[in-house]
């Protein structure tokens, strides 16, 4: 019975423990150029490992039956050894061989993806964002307009993102569209994203940032040029500006829905946050 129960639980745990793949993990489900870059790197880290841990386990299976106990071997006291400089110098290329197997393309992936491409058929659209205790604000400095929770940009089109934090240091992640990258407060980092069709792609922090952490989720929103430049002029025709009284409400700790303001002045070049306000 006691035999019984340990195949039953070591039948079960696997089993339990695969159901969290049926998922859908989005990092494997590129909906961008630099996310399939980066995903291209996490499959050949992936290789890499698999060859590593297949070739630990070949060994150890191998040395394990051949120089099992038998009875014949009964009594018998092998040789005592001191170094092996073959197997020292294999056992030290080989690990070096493998850093070298991974550093190389993620330096030359890492610094690929630090601008858009020069090739690229259209200049990237810059939309500023903040990280407030808990919700995202947006600012579209050339449009006009600002959006809290959410972001519109146009398929096929590069688009930076200029980060800042007011409160506690964020992450901005849209696993399906590309790496993450810190917010911080006082500084002005960044990184570009481009969504290659329409669709709505869940972004996130990844940083914990206190009680409502949870809810420091957004959308990307990517329309066709055409629809996006309809949104925006719908948003600048038809919204109200962001006030003063309505930008100190959002930046207090707390959660909120998606908005969205209009604006007739262009932002600030330099400010300590992204929001235009009137």
């Amino acid at each position: 019975m006691r035999r019984f129960g340990k195949l039953l639980i070591a039948t079960l745990v696997p089993v339990l423990a695969l159901t969290g793949c049926g998922q859908n993990i989005q990092v494997f489900h590129p909906q961008g150029p630099v996310a399939k870059q980066e995903l291209d790197l996490i499959l050949w880290s992936f290789a890499l490992m698999f060859l590593v841990v297949l070739a630990v386990f070949i060994l150890f299976f191998y040395v394990m039956i051949k120089y099992r106990a038998k009875p014949e071997n009964e009594g018998y006291e092998p040789p005592e050894i001191s170094g092996n400089r073959k197997l020292e110098t294999i056992w030290t290329i080989i690990p070096i061989i493998v850093v070298i197997a991974l550093a190389i393309p993620t330096v030359a992936t890492t610094y690929r993806l630090q601008k858009p491409p020069k090739n690229a058929s259209k200049d990237p659209l810059v939309i500023n964002v903040t990280s407030v205790d808990w919700k995202w604000l947006f600012s579209y400095p050339k449009q006009g307009i600002e959006t809290v929770n959410y972001v519109v940009i146009p398929a096929g089109q590069p688009v930076k993102f200029e980060q800042n934090a007011i409160g506690p240091m964020n992450s901005f992640w849209v696993p399906e569209l590309g790496g993450m990258e810190m917010d911080m407060p006082g500084r002005r980092l960044g990184l570009w994203l481009q969504a290659n069709k329409p669709g709505d792609y869940l972004g996130r922090s990844a940083n914990f940032s206190g009680k409502g952490f949870a809810h420091m989720t957004f959308h990307v929103i990517s329309k066709n040029p055409n629809q996006f430049n309809q949104w925006a002029q719908q948003v600048k025709s038809t919204k109200s500006p962001l006030t003063k009284a309505e930008y100190k409400t959002l930046l207090k700790p707390g959660t909120t829905g998606r908005h969205t303001y209009s604006t007739n002045q262009p932002p600030p070049k330099m400010e300590h946050h992204s929001i235009t306000v009137q």
